[in-house]
């Protein structure tokens, strides 16, 4: 059985501020006469202006969402509603699912499969004739980036204006080296920050050492080889790290964070293995405005097989396998399947979509049948491809390190990828500060401090923390009963 989650966990989930208040607002016991909740799925039918309630279903185990009504927004403000309604404790069990939610996840189970069937795209052969044209195109980029930086040291830091920076950029970006191009994108930003001339020096300290690293890359151990390509901005693709060895953990979801690149949405969502110890970072983009991947959420944690992108220092993963217990299987097992009665043609509407049929199963199985409503139905849920989706069971409070193991680990990980901008920890025992946690300076820009302070009340606490050079971004805790609290 998966234990509730905490109201921040459920409003973590929605897509913008105008959902997590819409979803407030529909979460009284009053808007959903029908509501249950029968292993992992939680169904329920929501009163609006309409004679038509919506059908809101959600499972759990990924999670996936489904509701009947129109909205674009995954998940919508039903499927939030029903979410707060079961935090609180305000949905009962049920002793079976109604017929639309079967169906529902009977049509999920048959996609699944039928995506698991299609066969893998057999990998590209290795380039002929030595190195390839992007190579030479990468390297002379490259040589002109090592020639200007000599020059900026030369002149001074303070010389350099931002237009030198957007037209050294835009010709790496010619030269088919994106994410150097990216690193001389961020000297401008780096310039406007307090203390700028030490970080300054340190930007333009990594960009020569990739450089540099590029052009000997010959010499270099084939890990560090491959991430000096990556970070050049060779890309990997995802059939290729998918048929890397896969790495099988229960994996607890630390937090998550979005920030905006250009016109994307850029969602980073942290694990750590409860068995492994091993960190992994869940990268997934969208358009502005489109929802993201919202399959993990914060505090639960998965079993699933994890595919690392290749390097030094392997951090990025794609989730490759999610397995499933043995209750979701029992629970699709005794789903009621769809069925055409007669009169009826193949793969139209049920009895139980049509308005007639069966009663519903859930608080008020007396209610009369109500059709779906004729907006369009929508669903999301995670984008791994598995046969069968993973189950988020409640993690608890995660096992966490000391701040000198938490230290190390940075060390480490700087070690084998000198680029490494975040890296996972949690801290454990640990009792913060205003600037300060366990020895690590806390991000200057990170606004949540006095939430922690407030679950901490001067006692260690439990800490999941994303490190970066500038200092740490705290993202979860977890309170004396053990409740997670998003910061």
């Amino acid at each position: 059985m998966i234990e509730r989650w905490s109201r921040d966990q459920v409003l973590s989930l929605a897509p913008d501020a105008s959902s997590r208040k819409a979803a407030q607002g529909v979460a009284a016991p009053g808007r959903w006469p029908v509501r249950g909740l029968t292993g992992e799925v939680l169904f329920g039918e929501c009163e609006g202006s309409g004679a038509t309630p919506y059908q809101a279903c959600v499972d759990l185990g990924e999670p996936a969402y489904r509701c009947s009504c129109p909205s674009r927004k995954f998940p919508c403000k039903h499927a939030l509603g029903l979410l707060l309604l079961w935090s609180s404790d305000g949905v009962p069990h049920a002793d079976g699912l109604p017929a639309w939610a079967g169906e529902w996840l009977a049509q999920r189970e048959a996609r699944a499969v039928r995506s698991a069937a299609r066969p893998e795209a057999a990998p590209s052969p290795p380039p002929r004739n030595g190195e390839s044209l992007r190579h030479g195109r990468v390297a002379a980029g490259l040589a002109e980036l090592e020639r200007w930086l000599a020059d900026q040291i030369r002149q001074g830091l303070a010389a350099a204006a931002p237009h030198d920076w957007e037209g050294l950029a835009k010709r790496l970006i010619d030269a088919q080296a994106p994410g150097a191009a990216g690193m001389v994108t961020r000297l401008a930003r780096v310039r406007d920050e307090d203390e700028w001339p030490g970080r300054l020096l340190e930007e333009h300290a990594l960009l020569h050492l990739l450089a540099v690293a590029y052009r000997r890359r010959a010499e270099l151990p084939p890990e560090l080889a491959e991430t000096v390509l990556m970070r050049v901005g060779f890309p990997v693709t995802r059939e290729e790290v998918l048929a890397r060895p896969v790495v099988r953990d229960r994996w607890d979801v630390l937090g998550r964070r979005d920030e905006e690149q250009d016109r994307l949405t850029a969602r980073r969502v942290w694990l750590r293995g409860r068995s492994t110890g091993r960190a992994a970072l869940i990268l997934s983009f969208a358009p502005s405005g489109q929802p993201l991947d919202a399959s993990l959420v914060t505090g639960t944690a998965i079993d699933a097989d994890l595919a690392f992108y290749p390097g030094a220092a392997p951090l990025r993963a794609l989730v490759a396998h999610r397995h499933p217990p043995a209750l979701r299987e029992a629970v699709a097992e005794h789903a009621p399947q769809p069925s055409a009665p007669s009169g009826t043609l193949a793969g139209h509407a049920s009895p139980s979509l049509s308005g007639a049929g069966s009663p519903r199963t859930g608080v008020r199985a007396d209610a009369p049948e109500a059709p779906l409503t004729g907006g369009s139905g929508a669903e999301t849920g995670s984008s791994a491809g598995d046969a069968h989706g993973a189950s988020s069971e409640a993690g608890g409070v995660v096992p966490g390190m000391s701040a000198d193991d938490a230290m190390g680990e940075v060390a480490a990980a700087l070690a084998a990828d000198p680029w490494t901008e975040s890296w996972p920890l949690v801290l454990t025992g640990v009792v913060p500060g205003e600037a300060t946690l366990a020895g690590f300076p806390l991000l200057a820009s990170w606004r949540g401090v006095w939430r922690l302070l407030a679950v901490s009340g001067g006692r260690p606490v439990t800490v999941a923390a994303e490190w970066t050079p500038r200092g740490l971004r705290p993202l979860t805790t977890w309170d004396e009963d053990g409740t997670v609290v998003i910061l």
